[in-house]
C-alpha cells in the first residue's frame, strides 16, 4: 500500500482550517497531520513531524506567510501551496509567493453549494498531490469521480478540418504546477513579432489578471487576461481567465478567443483540453501546441487531436519540468511531435511561426 501524503494546514482562521481538514481528509491518499494558526505554531508541529506538503495562508498574525515561506525554502525546502482569498488586492502578494518557491495557489474553501464543495475538493486535493509529485514522490492520484472531457464544452465535430492555408500561425499553450515561472521564462524569450499566443495556466480567478499584468511588465510582448471576442494578434499573449474556459475561434482570416462557462474538464476550468480541441478544429495545421509542466493529463487528448489535424506539437522535457505529468501524458497519447527543454521552446515557436 502506498504511503499517504501528509499535509500541515497553516491558517489563522479556525473555519478555514476546519474546512481544509475536511476537504483533504476526504481523499484516501491524503492525511492531515496537523493544523496551525500561525507560523510559530507550525514550526512547533514540524519539530514532531515534517509534512510532505504545507498549505499556507499569506496574511497571518506574528509572522506573514511570505516570510515563513522564505524561511522554509532557505532552511528545509518543503512543497508549499498558498491558500488565498480571491481578491485582486492580494493577488500580487500571492504571485510573489510563487517567485519565492511556492508550488501552487488554491482558493480558500468557503461554504457554498454541493457543486462548489465538490469542485473545491477536487482542485485542492489535486493541488496537494501535484505538490507532492514536485518533491519527486511517486504517487498515483485517486480518482474520486469520472473526469469530463472537452465534449462537455465543445463536442467532437464531423465537419471538415480547418482550412490549411492562412497567413498566420497561432500558438496555444497549456501549463499547470510550476507553470507560472515556466511561462515567464518562455514569454520573456519571445520577440515582438512572435505569433499570437493563447495560454491556459491552471490558476484561480482574479489571479490570472495579476499574473498577466506581471508578465506584461517584464516581457517584450504584450500579455493580458483574455476577454470574450479578443482578436489574436502577433506579439501578444492572451491568458485564460481563472474559472472560465477559453476556446480559439476563427472568422475568415481572423483568429479570436471565446470565453465561456462550463463544468470542470479534465478536472480543470480553464482546461487545456478545451483550448487544444478548439485549436485543432479552427486552426488545424496552422496551430502550434505547447504543453508544459503540470500534474495530471489535461491537454493530452486535445494535443492528440491537434496532432491528427496536422498541427506542430511540442512538449517540455522531464528535466526542466517541475512536474512531468501533463507532458508525459501527452507523449503517451501519441500527440507530441517534439520534446524539448524549457529554454528551447521560444526558439521552436519562432521557427514554426
Amino acid at each position: 500500500m502506498k504511503q499517504k501524503i501528509s499535509v500541515l494546514v497553516v491558517d489563522d482562521s479556525a473555519l478555514v482550517r476546519q474546512a481544509l481538514i475536511e476537504l483533504l481528509s476526504s481523499d484516501p491518499g491524503i492525511e492531515v497531520i496537523g493544523a496551525a494558526g500561525d507560523p510559530f505554531a507550525a514550526v512547533e508541529r514540524m519539530k514532531e513531524v515534517v509534512p510532505d506538503v504545507i498549505t499556507l495562508d499569506v496574511e497571518m498574525p506574528r509572522m506573514d506567510g511570505l516570510t515563513f515561506l522564505r524561511k522554509i525554502m532557505a532552511q528545509r525546502p518543503i512543497p508549499v501551496i498558498i491558500c488565498s482569498t480571491l481578491t485582486e488586492q492580494g493577488a500580487e502578494t500571492t504571485l510573489k509567493a510563487l517567485e519565492y518557491g511556492a508550488v501552487d495557489i488554491i482558493q480558500k474553501p468557503k461554504i457554498g453549494t454541493k457543486k462548489f464543495f465538490e469542485e473545491s475538493r477536487i482542485r485542492i486535493c489535486d493541488a496537494v498531490k501535484a505538490a507532492a509529485s514536485a518533491k519527486l514522490r511517486a504517487y498515483t492520484p485517486v480518482q474520486v469521480k469520472p473526469k469530463l472531457t472537452a465534449d462537455a464544452v465543445m463536442p467532437m465535430s464531423t465537419q471538415p478540418k480547418a482550412m490549411v492555408k492562412t497567413t498566420e500561425k497561432v500558438v496555444v499553450v497549456g501549463a499547470s504546477t510550476g507553470g507560472t515561472e515556466a511561462l515567464r521564462i518562455l514569454l520573456q524569450a519571445l520577440p515582438l513579432d512572435c505569433p499570437a499566443i493563447a495560454v491556459v495556466q491552471h490558476m484561480p480567478e482574479n489571479f490570472t489578471a495579476a499574473f498577466a499584468k506581471r508578465l506584461d511588465g517584464i516581457c517584450r510582448i504584450t500579455a493580458r487576461e483574455a476577454q470574450d471576442g479578443d482578436t489574436m494578434l502577433r506579439g501578444q499573449a492572451l491568458i485564460a481567465p481563472g474559472n472560465r474556459h477559453m476556446l480559439l475561434k476563427r472568422s475568415g482570416a481572423r483568429y479570436y478567443v471565446e470565453i465561456k462557462d462550463g463544468p470542470l474538464v479534465s478536472r480543470h476550468r480553464p482546461s487545456v483540453d478545451v483550448l487544444f480541441r478548439s485549436a485543432a478544429r479552427y486552426a488545424g495545421a496552422n496551430a502550434v501546441g505547447v504543453i508544459m509542466t503540470g500534474m495530471g493529463d489535461d491537454g493530452a487528448k486535445g494535443m492528440r487531436e491537434m496532432f491528427d489535424a496536422g498541427a506542430h506539437t511540442v512538449a517540455q522535457d522531464e528535466q526542466t519540468c517541475v512536474v512531468f505529468g501533463m507532458p508525459n501524458e501527452a507523449i503517451k497519447h501519441g500527440g507530441v511531435r517534439k520534446v524539448m527543454p524549457l529554454g528551447g521552446l521560444a526558439g521552436e515557436i519562432q521557427r514554426m511561426g
